[in-house]
C-alpha cells in the first residue's frame, strides 16, 4: 500500500488517480490528517497503515511567502520531510520525496544535472535543499528524491488554469514573465512517472521529474492560448523586474534528465503533448470559474 502526504495538492490528487487506475491500493492525507511536522503523529499514523511506499508531497510552497516566514518553510520543508522520512526508515518502507528546481540559482543557459551544487536564491528555495539534504542524511539507502517544476493540473490553482481562464473570459492583454526558462510539467505526467519509477526497482537517489524540453512562462502562456483556440497576441512579454515578486526566481532552471538513461524508464513527455492532455480536462463552470 502507498501512502501520500500531502493528499490534496494538486500532485497529491493526480498520485491518487495514476494508483487507482492501476489498481493500487493507497491512503491519501491532508495536513489535518497528517502534520508531518508533528514527530509522534508521523510515526504513529505510518505504525498504523504500514504502507510500502509513502511519497512525501506535502509543501510549503508559497514561494513569496517564504520570504517572511522562512521558519514556517523550513519546518514543513526540511524537518517535515526528515520526520517523515525518518518515519519510513522505521517501518522499512521506500520514501519519495518532492523536491524543486529552485535548489539552484538558475544562473546559466544548460539544463541542471541531478548531482549539481545547491546554489538557492530564495527562502523557499533554501527550505527545500534543506530537506533533500535531510531525506538523504537520514535514509539515503531506500529514498528517492525526484525534483519537478512549473507544476499544473486541473486541480487547485495554478498557471495554467489561470490562464486557461484569462483567455476565455475576457479580451484583454496579459503581460507575462518573458525571461524565466524552466519546464512546465503535467502533475499528471509526473504521477505517472513517480509510480513507473517505485515500481521499476530503479536505483535510489535523485530523479529529474519535468516534462520535455523547454519555455519561458509567456511561451508557456501563448501555447495555451493557441492550444484552446483563443488568439495567443493577446499574451505579451514582460520582464521580470516590471512584474514586482518579493522572492527571487531562477532564470533558467530547466532540469537534465541524465539519470533516467541508467535506467528502463523513458523521460517525461514533451511539456506541449503533456499541456494539450491537460487542457482537455479544464473545463468552464456556468459561472466562468475553473
Amino acid at each position: 500500500m502507498w501512502l501520500i502526504a500531502g493528499g490534496t495538492g494538486q500532485l497529491g490528487i493526480a498520485l491518487g488517480k495514476v494508483l487507482e487506475a492501476q489498481s493500487i491500493p493507497y491512503i491519501s492525507l491532508g495536513s489535518v490528517e497528517l502534520d508531518i511536522r508533528n514527530v509522534d503523529q508521523t510515526n504513529q499514523i505510518l505504525q498504523l497503515y504500514m504502507p510500502t511506499v509513502v511519497v512525501n508531497a506535502a509543501a510549503w510552497t508559497d514561494v513569496d511567502g517564504a520570504e517572511k516566514n522562512e521558519d514556517n518553510a523550513y519546518a514543513v520543508n526540511a524537518i517535515g520531510a526528515a520526520n517523515l522520512a525518518a518515519a519510513s526508515r522505521t517501518i522499512g518502507a521506500k520514501f519519495v520525496h518532492i523536491s524543486t528546481d529552485y535548489v539552484f540559482s538558475g544562473e546559466g543557459n544548460q539544463p541542471w544535472k541531478e548531482d549539481g551544487i545547491h546554489s538557492p536564491i530564495s527562502a523557499y528555495g533554501r527550505t527545500k535543499s534543506a530537506g533533500e539534504t535531510l531525506v538523504l542524511g537520514v535514509y539515503p539507502e531506500n529514498s528517492y528524491i525526484v525534483r519537478t517544476a512549473w507544476l499544473y493540473s486541473p486541480w487547485g490553482k495554478n498557471f495554467a488554469k489561470t490562464m486557461q481562464k484569462l483567455a476565455l473570459t475576457n479580451d484583454n492583454k496579459v503581460q507575462v514573465v518573458s525571461d524565466q526558462i524552466g519546464q512546465p510539467t503535467s502533475a499528471l505526467s509526473l504521477a505517472k512517472q513517480i509510480v513507473t519509477l517505485v515500481k521499476s526497482g530503479a536505483p535510489f537517489g535523485i530523479y529529474h521529474g519535468t516534462n520535455s524540453g523547454e519555455a519561458s512562462w509567456f511561451e508557456f502562456a501563448q501555447e495555451i492560448f493557441s492550444a484552446i483556440g483563443a488568439d495567443a497576441s493577446r499574451v505579451t512579454p514582460i520582464k521580470s523586474e516590471e512584474y514586482k515578486q518579493i522572492a527571487k526566481r531562477p532564470s533558467y532552471s530547466v532540469l537534465s534528465h541524465n539519470r533516467w538513461a541508467q535506467t528502463t524508464i523513458s523521460p517525461m513527455p514533451k511539456w506541449k503533448d503533456a499541456l494539450a492532455s491537460t487542457l482537455s480536462d479544464l473545463e468552464l463552470d456556468s459561472n466562468g470559474s475553473l
